[in-house]
């Protein structure tokens, strides 16, 4: 024991040592300060790697098309040169063998995993027909009011007195049994207008006004009022529930084998009430049967719902525990029968529940230890919490396929950095039948191009782990330090760092002019802990910048030739209001930023998204946060993207922070690109960006493309 411990503080005091070496080493690497023949060079070695990485993978993926016995399959692989072979599979044995006529072969539509009819519950739209299900019985609607006709008669009985064409009733719903109907007497509220004008319109000489409706945060919802109506004695009742004023009308579960209960889902208004309601459908009185509340946020359109068809049960996804994870309800007696899943990872979706089997299969990431806590894999588990089984065991992230009854899947499974792997597998144990294809990335090695690192370091709490990814130039001297551009995009909404083997792309391409590409999800975004999540609740500014600040310079300190003192970044939408935000929040460390469409301040954004994560109603931490607020902060050099025809964030959003920060006496780029939608500036926008970054980071003077200094 003694050993050991001298031996472990030895192998503590080198590492110390080599982290002490190394942050000398960095403060005493020169800066890569290329000439301007250097960069030049190096954009047209960008500009060949843009054409020639597109097509030199090979073997990556494959698409299984079975035949009818499902005992069996085929797929193409596309070869360098436009080849291609096709394989026969027999799934029993693995066994391949190579398809000289493939004339007789059946072709089958995509075998991706079988939903088994699941929608999100945002998906699910009532049906538009007033015709009752025993088809004895026609609702319908006139001048706003509701009417009951015998479907074989012409007389309509008037079942409600106060609806007019302005506040109508509709939304007809038939109980299953035809003897109660649900609807709603609606306060409509219309969409107020947003304006931008398209300024290049070949066909007039003069500038077309162009709007559209755009709900933005604090705006009114449409209200609803829901009624029941039994069809034994045409009574109309109101249910004792408070309007349904946000998100749309309810969809109505019925319960099985007793249609006088029906329930339906709401969330209030500033996402932190979510109840699954039962209704009496003969007396209007209501009950809950889940309610869950937060200080914070609830995630409303990552909810899932399954309702049973026999069992009068739910199955509810819920983050009440500090993960995402699947519960069974009881839809009777109320309340959770028992957890379906449970632990420190994410249940990330549901893909098909077997009723008769009580079996669900799932995607779920941050179950297995000692990898990347992103990396999605596939279950299946009982209804009742037992009998889980790990489908997918290799260290990657799977996207996976199953045969048609479900007896076989194909695995296909990668990392950033780790070429694709497909295989064949067993479903009911997930035991490996065969290794189809290895993913054939030589020519594009080959070329140069150095596959990206994965990268964990701490956050800004010095505790939890922050995952990305490196992109090197494809001949970077270890002996000079780097600028780095960080690809940022912030929103809460999901997480975006990629996790499967990375085709050439932008970053790889501004690697090459001489640049450290990153990107990393900070704190804030999606698919970890709900306390990850919650740090961006009323906090959009934050935009996790703490947590990437934390982990570039853990990279400058493991490699030192990460140079810290040149650090910019760029983001389009969220992210352009994140690479914006990163000039006003953090100057000290951020010193160029590229900021596409941004959302420089959420009240002027759309109101679904902002009110989601800046909370209802509007306070003034919106105005604290917004870009707009703060344009007087910037320092550092700023490059503004916006297309005039943006019908996701308003172009007004950016010309509103430009006019900001020229009241404010700031120096700034500005590019307006007519025509163009929601972008981050197509390829002039990108050619504009790398420019910049060339200019304000290698402090070099870009192509001259006007004397034909670069085609």
């Amino acid at each position: 024991m003694l050993l050991y411990r001298v031996s472990t503080i030895g192998w503590l005091l080198a590492i110390m040592g080599f982290h002490t070496a190394s942050a000398q080493m960095g403060q005493s690497l020169p800066p890569y300060q290329p000439a301007r023949a250097e960069v030049l060079a190096a954009y047209k070695e960008a500009t060949r790697l843009d054409s020639l990485a597109q097509h030199c993978i090979f073997k990556s993926n494959i698409k299984a098309n079975w035949q009818p016995d499902n005992k069996s399959f085929w797929y193409r692989n596309s070869l360098p040169g436009n080849a291609a072979e096709y394989w026969l599979v027999d799934a029993r044995t693995g066994v391949k063998t190579k398809l000289t006529d493939t004339s007789t072969l059946v072709t089958t539509k995509d075998n991706g995993f079988i939903s088994g009819g699941i929608k999100s519950r945002w998906e699910r739209q009532p049906a538009s027909d007033s015709l009752s299900p025993n088809k004895q019985w026609i609702a319908s609607i006139q001048a706003g009011n509701i009417f009951l006709r015998p479907a074989q008669g012409v007389e309509a009985i008037q079942l409600s007195f106060n609806g007019d064409t302005t506040h109508p009733y509709g939304q007809i719903q038939w109980s299953p049994d035809s003897k109660h109907l649900v609807v709603f007497h609606i306060f409509p509220v219309a969409e107020k207008p947003v304006y931008y004008v398209l300024s290049s319109v070949d066909s007039s000489s003069r500038g077309i006004l162009q709007s559209h409706e755009y709900a933005q945060p604090g705006d009114p919802f449409t209200a609803y009022e829901m009624f029941t109506i039994n069809i034994a004695d045409k009574k109309l009742v109101k249910v004792n529930t408070e309007q349904y004023d946000f998100l749309d009308y309810p969809w109505i579960h019925w319960r099985t084998s007793d249609n006088n209960f029906f329930s339906f889902e709401k969330a209030d208004r500033g996402h932190q009430h979510f109840r699954i309601i039962e209704v009496n459908a003969n007396t209007g009185s209501t009950r809950n049967l889940i309610e869950e509340q937060t200080k914070t946020f609830i995630y409303e359109s990552r909810i899932f719902t399954w309702y049973t068809a026999k069992t009068n049960e739910v199955i509810w996804s819920s983050e009440k525990d500090g993960y995402n994870h699947l519960y069974l309800v009881d839809a009777v007696n109320g309340g959770v029968k028992n957890a379906i899943t449970i632990g420190g990872w994410v249940v990330r979706k549901v893909d098909s529940i077997d009723e008769t089997k009580r079996t669900i299969w799932f995607q779920a990431s941050g179950m297995n230890p000692g990898e990347d806590p992103y990396n999605i894999h596939y279950y299946r588990i009982g209804f009742d919490g037992k009998h889980l089984v790990a489908l997918t065991p290799a260290n990657a992230s799977h996207l996976c396929s199953f045969a048609p009854d479900r007896q076989y899947f194909i695995d296909n499974y990668s990392r950033p950095d780790f070429p694709a792997i497909t295989e064949l597998r067993r479903t009911s144990d997930g035991k490996l039948i065969a290794e189809l294809e290895r993913a054939d990335i030589s020519a594009y090695l080959n070329l140069g191009i150095r596959l990206p690192e994965v990268f964990v370091a701490k956050g800004r709490d010095g505790i939890t782990d922050i995952w990305g990814i490196v992109c090197r130039p494809p001949h970077f001297d270890s002996t000079r330090k780097y600028p780095v551009i960080e690809n940022i995009y912030a929103g809460p909404q999901d997480a975006f760092v990629p996790k499967r083997f990375m085709n050439y792309g932008e970053m790889q391409s501004m690697a090459a002019l001489g640049f450290m590409v990153v990107q990393c999800d900070g704190m804030g975004t999606a698919n970890r802990s709900k306390a990850f999540h919650d740090v961006c609740w009323k906090n959009l500014a934050d935009a996790g910048l703490p947590d990437r600040i934390a982990w570039i310079k853990a990279l400058a300190e493991r490699y030192p030739y990460v140079d810290t003192s040149r650090v910019g970044l760029y983001g389009t939408s969220a992210g352009g209001q994140n690479s914006a935000g990163a000039l006003l929040f953090h100057p000290e460390f951020y010193k160029a930023a590229v900021s596409a469409c941004g959302c420089h301040d959420n009240r002027i954004d759309k109101q679904w998204w902002n009110e989601q994560w800046m909370g209802y109603p509007i306070g003034p931490h919106y105005a604290e946060q917004s870009n707009i607020t703060n344009a007087a902060k910037l320092q550092g050099a700023l490059l503004l993207i916006v297309g005039e025809a943006d019908t996701n964030v308003p172009p007004e959003s950016t010309l509103r922070f430009a006019g900001a920060l020229i009241k404010a006496g700031k120096v700034f780029d500005l590019l307006v690109i007519p025509g163009m939608g929601h972008s981050d500036g197509g390829p002039y926008g990108r050619l504009k960006k790398r420019d910049f970054f060339v200019k304000h980071l290698l402090n070099v003077d870009p192509p001259d493309r006007n004397i034909g200094e670069l085609p």
